[in-house]
């Protein structure tokens, strides 16, 4: 009765959370749409807030359900989608980035400016190649402002210096303030300061993007305009022709629509979006490949018109093998070991899941785990394969048990690689490291707010470039890291992941329904199972740790498990050739 017992799912409990801290989450959920970089904060916050956790000796875990925070995440993910952060920049760059919507420029005291924001090429009309007689002020104003910049970034003068100067396309005041920075870059020697103004650009097409975040009516965007201007009421309702008194119920309501509390953090929320509307997007470059077979891409149209992808390597003759991607979209080995398989007769397909590289997305409301499975199915069937092993990575274990069962005789055998289990309490999941914990128990307790989440993992992929996105995220893995240190290793990550991550590909919804399916209770699909099963799992894995796969074995007798020293989720890939001999056994016969 007592291992019973410590197996049931904890208790869920919703918490309630303070003005304070709701605010500290929305403040970071508009942060992280701004800078997906910020996505770190957001989780430590996140999991102090409403991580799952143990009370006393009982478990409980904190579930989400605030309608605000779910108005703000809503609002915050139209501009995740609309403006997402994706570029390289340079030193100077990021430093003019990091307050876009101010005009802002970067001079050393000379008479050229070293660079300049967007805002200010549309404040003060400033072009390629402008120099600070370029800038809409008087000469003498001009001069007075480059003799400070001079004396600022030489350390002559202190570290900010305010001026107060008369644009001369406005013909109001612009307050600017010049601060010293640091070197630019290590090639560039040049003392620079930096000059902040308080011209504030409305980004163009802005308000349409702000009544669709918020539900304004056109009225009510004006006023918004007009607040987050720094105009006082007055002067809106004069040249809006209404009465002070109606501007204020009509600010009210704008209050209420946006779910903020007064005039301040009406301004701060819509400053905070404005900056996104500032991002440039860049695409992302596919990364070059030196030893690995350019692999054509196949196609075919399920029974519902939906397309799917698949590519082989290996012997095209050889024993089948389908090969399961996980939901890193991980759709290549290291050429060493693709090599291997075609000298092994293995025939190794790759069907692109659902969302994954151009992959049709399945209909709402699918049972994804089936769905998955009559996807492989059907790419099984059209290559008129009867007979397959499986080689599946983390939770895609699951599609493996799934089909398994939806087409008895089939499946040879199953070897899983860092294979994922259905995880029982939420000690389990804090034994994860914390990226993982923290898109897999949102995943299970606050699945509101996973697709969020997961898209602004996507975009800090993009930000920081997918090879530094794998070391942040998997860098709690000394194997894991050692592994992907290795050239061949790298590159199969790199080049097989476009299918997830891509110059035109991003696989984020499909991440996301994978991640729910994997946290839903799939324990009787395990098993269920019939045919051979072998779990290689390591000793270094930060998603599921040694003990946690011990404890779980105890519901799964039927499976065989064998650790591997030395080894993280890149266990495939670090491993091939114990892999590849370990699944010689379940090769069906040719």
């Amino acid at each position: 009765m007592r291992a019973m017992q410590d197996n049931r799912m904890p208790e869920e409990i919703s918490p309630v959370i303070g003005r304070e801290a709701k605010a500290e989450i929305v403040d970071r959920l508009y942060e992280v749409a701004l800078d997906p970089i910020r996505l770190e904060d957001l989780l430590e916050v996140w999991e102090g807030r409403v991580a799952p956790h143990r009370t006393g000796h009982s478990q409980a875990v904190v579930t989400l359900d605030d309608p605000e925070i779910e108005a703000h995440l809503r609002r915050a993910t139209v501009f995740l989608d609309r403006f997402e952060a994706t570029r390289d920049v340079n030193r100077a760059q990021t430093v003019l980035e990091e307050i876009p919507r101010s005009a802002a420029f970067l001079a050393d005291g000379g008479a050229g400016i070293a660079g300049f924001n967007r805002a200010a090429g549309v404040a003060f009309g400033l072009k390629d190649g402008a120099v600070l007689a370029d800038l809409p002020f008087d000469e003498e104003d001009v001069a007075l402002l480059r003799t400070q910049i001079a004396r600022v970034a030489s350390g002559r003068a202190e570290r900010a210096v305010t001026l107060r100067i008369r644009s001369t396309i406005t013909g109001s005041p612009v307050i600017v303030r010049v601060g010293a920075v640091d070197r630019v870059a290590e090639a560039d020697a040049r003392p620079l300061a930096l000059v902040i103004s308080t011209e504030l650009v409305w980004p163009e097409g802005f308000e349409a993007t702000v009544q669709e975040a918020f539900g304004l009516t056109l009225a009510e965007m004006e006023i918004v305009r007009g607040i987050a201007l720094g105009l006082p009421v007055r002067e809106i309702a004069e040249a809006r022709g209404r009465s002070p008194e109606t501007v204020r119920t009509q600010l009210r309501s704008i209050l209420a629509k946006t779910e903020t509390h007064s005039q301040s953090e009406l301004v701060r929320v819509v400053l905070g979006l404005m900056d996104v509307a500032q991002i440039a997007p860049v695409e992302m470059v596919q990364p070059a490949s030196t030893s690995l077979a350019v692999l054509p891409v196949m196609t075919l149209r399920t029974a519902e018109g939906r397309r799917l992808e698949w590519v082989e390597f290996g012997d095209p003759k050889g024993a089948p093998v389908l090969y399961m991607h996980l939901d890193l979209g991980l759709s290549r080995w290291p050429a060493p070991a693709e090599r291997a398989a075609r000298q092994r007769g293995i025939r190794v397909i790759v069907p692109h899941r659902a969302g994954f590289g151009r992959s049709d997305l399945h209909g709402k409301g699918a049972d994804y785990t089936e769905a998955v499975a009559r996807d492989y199915l059907a790419v099984l069937d059209h290559l008129g394969i009867t007979r397959a092993a499986i080689l599946s990575q983390g939770a895609d274990f699951r599609y493996a048990c799934a089909l398994s069962l939806l087409r008895p005789g089939l499946v040879t055998g199953i070897l899983g690689c860092a294979a994922q289990l259905p995880l029982r309490h939420a000690a389990q999941y804090d034994r994860m490291d914390k990226w993982q914990r923290f898109i897999l128990a949102n995943a299970r307790y606050a699945p509101k707010v996973l697709p969020f989440l997961v898209q602004a993992g996507y975009s800090l992929a993009r930000r920081l470039g997918k090879e530094k996105f794998f070391t942040l995220v998997n860098g709690g893995s000394a194997a894991d890291m050692a592994a992907f240190a290795r050239p061949e290793i790298r590159e199969a990550v790199l080049v097989g992941s476009e299918i997830a991550l891509g110059a035109k590909i991003s696989a984020h919804q499909a991440f996301t329904r994978e991640a729910l399916s994997s946290e839903k209770d799939w324990s009787k699909l395990v098993q269920a199972v019939r045919v051979p099963v072998l779990l290689l799992q390591g000793d270094q894995d930060p998603q599921t740790p040694v003990q946690t796969v011990r404890e779980l074995m105890a519901d799964f007798p039927h499976l065989e498990v064998t650790f591997l020293p030395d080894t993280g989720q890149l266990l495939l890939f670090a491993e091939w050739q114990v892999v590849l001999d370990r699944l010689g056994r379940f090769l069906p016969a040719r």
